[in-house]
C-alpha cells in the first residue's frame, strides 16, 4: 500500500489485457488541501490526437461517463466495506456513487458538484478535481484507488489504474484501493 507523501505524483498503470499504442503515461497528484477537501490531479501524456476526448460542456452531473474517457478516484474509510465512486470527465460532466459495499450500490443524500478544471495540448491532457469535505467518508483514514478509463479514436477502451487485481479491469476491487492518506 502506498501513502501519500508531499503531492508526489503516482503512477498509473494500463491493464495488460487493453494496451494503448497513444499513451505514455498517466500520473495523479494527491493532495489533502487544509479545508479537508481532496484535490487530485490526472496528467495524461501521450498522442492526445488518437484519443476520444469528450468535448467541454456545462458542468452537470451524468451517468456511464466510465463509458467513454473519464478519470476516476474510489474512496474508502479504513477497511471498508463502504466505498464512495468519483468519475470526472473532460467534458466537466460528472457522477458520484456511494456502496454499501462491493458493487452495491447505495444513494447520496446530498450532492455537491465538484470542482472540475480540464487543459488539453497536443501530447497532455489534465484534469485537476476538487472533491470537498462533505462528500468524503467520515471518522478516519481514507483507502484511494485511482483510475482512468481512455477511449482510443477507434473506440477502444484501455483501463488505467494504480493497482490492478488479478484477472480482469476491476476499479472496485479492494485490491485496487491502493494509496492510504489521512486528511486534516
Amino acid at each position: 500500500m502506498y501513502f501519500i507523501a508531499d503531492s508526489a505524483p503516482y503512477n498509473l498503470s494500463c491493464h495488460p489485457h487493453t494496451p494503448s499504442q497513444a499513451i505514455r503515461e498517466i500520473d495523479v497528484v494527491v493532495e489533502a488541501a487544509k479545508s479537508g477537501s481532496l484535490m487530485l490531479t490526472f496528467c495524461l501524456v501521450g498522442d492526445v490526437s488518437r484519443l476520444s476526448i469528450p468535448e467541454s460542456r456545462l458542468s452537470r452531473k451524468a451517468d456511464h461517463l466510465w463509458r467513454h474517457t473519464c478519470f476516476e478516484a474510489f474512496v474508502m474509510e479504513g477497511d471498508g466495506p463502504g466505498y464512495r465512486e468519483f468519475n470526472f470527465s473532460p467534458s466537466g460532466e460528472w457522477a458520484v456513487y456511494a456502496f454499501r459495499g462491493y458493487r452495491d450500490a447505495g444513494g447520496l443524500e446530498n450532492e455537491l458538484a465538484p470542482g472540475i478544471v480540464v487543459r488539453k495540448t497536443m501530447d497532455r491532457l489534465e484534469l485537476a478535481a476538487e472533491i470537498c469535505r462533505d462528500f468524503l467518508p467520515q471518522g478516519g483514514p481514507l483507502r484511494l484507488g485511482l483510475s482512468a478509463v481512455v477511449e482510443d479514436a477507434d473506440g477502444v477502451l484501455s483501463f488505467w489504474a494504480l493497482r490492478h487485481p488479478p484477472g480482469k479491469p476491476d476499479f472496485h476491487h479492494t485490491d485496487a484501493f491502493a494509496l492510504q492518506i489521512v486528511l486534516p
